[in-house]
């Protein structure tokens, strides 16, 4: 099968072409036909060495995956031949990723796709949808009627924390940077949207909550919006961060007795724990999509598997509008 991977870690340019054997699942796997793959900073930061998790070399990366079951290992329930699923299946240490024709796949770690998501869309949920799930309804557990402030609510982990937190019946505040991601906020379920660049923290938190603050903040950028992220929380709120390799001043959240909950999706495939919680939050993604009230925004632009270092690139740049997605086959 071709597969583009890495012989060492560096820029989008060490990612090359090659002929790997086609792999045999074994207990517990199933094989996919890969259609798409979704490609997340993270990628580009396993890539780059940024961060060492990279697969052994030649290292095939990229955990988001969309494709067709064409292959059962033993024991396997619950999925069979033509099934189309999406998951997160690895691309990090012992677990190879799906930037190839074909990839294996633990089984507690996809989902049968939904039906009203095409592959490219299943393809770039999993990471940004387990994130926003995982932060908002397993650790914030929101509740009808709270106030939900989303700091970068049209980014790609962003956008889908306003959806979920829009279908859980909160009142949603999403910070942007311009007037088109305001409105695409607004569209994806904010009922206000704050301009960052702007106005200060302390005014959209006295315009919009008279001043009490929110009862969770989802933090999707880091550094100084986690910061701003402590402020605008209220007192005895939560505050939700999932960019956290930064040093802060916690004062704030001694004095307003905040809880402060990291997210990590990555944990559960790099420590061997809860691997099966990955299926279960897909399989809840899945059916929100299914009831029309989830949907991933994806970059226009279209890159082949050959074309995976360029789309890397984009998205280190910052300019992707939406989700960057390499389409495998179809």
């Amino acid at each position: 099968m071709k597969a583009m991977v890495i012989h060492q870690c560096g820029a989008p340019s060490k990612f090359e072409l090659a002929e790997l054997p086609l792999p045999e699942p074994q207990a517990g796997q199933v094989r996919i036909k890969v259609m798409a793959s979704g490609v997340n900073p993270i990628d580009c930061k396993i890539r780059s060495g940024a961060v060492p998790l990279a697969p052994a070399f030649p290292a095939v990366l990229q955990g988001d995956v969309a494709g067709v079951v064409d292959a059962l290992g033993p024991g396997v329930a619950g999925f069979a031949v033509g099934d189309a699923v999406f998951g997160f299946i690895g691309g990090l240490k012992s677990h190879s990723g799906a930037l190839a024709e074909f990839a294996l796949a633990d089984v507690r770690l996809l989902a049968h796709k939904p039906a009203a998501l095409d592959f490219a869309s299943a393809a770039a949920l999993p990471v940004v949808g387990m994130t926003a799930w995982e932060g908002l309804i397993e650790r914030a557990a929101l509740v009808p009627g709270q106030s939900v402030l989303v700091q970068g609510g049209a980014g790609g982990v962003g956008h889908i924390a306003v959806q979920l937190a829009h279908a859980a019946g909160c009142r949603v505040v999403a910070t942007v940077s311009g007037k088109d991601k305001g409105k695409l906020a607004r569209q994806l379920g904010a009922d206000e949207v704050v301009y960052y660049r702007d106005e200060a923290v302390a005014d959209y938190v006295a315009r919009l909550t008279g001043g009490r603050g929110f009862d969770v903040v989802f933090d999707s950028v880091g550094g100084v919006s986690l910061d701003a992220s402590l402020q605008a929380a209220a007192v005895g709120g939560r505050v939700i961060a999932i960019a956290a390799r930064s040093t802060h001043d916690l004062s704030p959240m001694h004095s307003k007795g905040l809880d402060l909950s990291v997210v990590f999706s990555l944990a559960p495939l790099l420590y061997g724990q809860g691997l099966e919680r990955i299926g279960q939050r897909l399989r809840q993604l899945a059916l929100l999509a299914e009831a029309g009230k989830l949907r991933v925004l994806l970059d226009a632009r279209v890159f082949t598997l050959q074309a995976v270092g360029a789309a890397h690139a984009l998205v280190e740049s910052g300019g992707a509008h939406g989700k960057v997605v390499v389409r495998v086959a179809g």
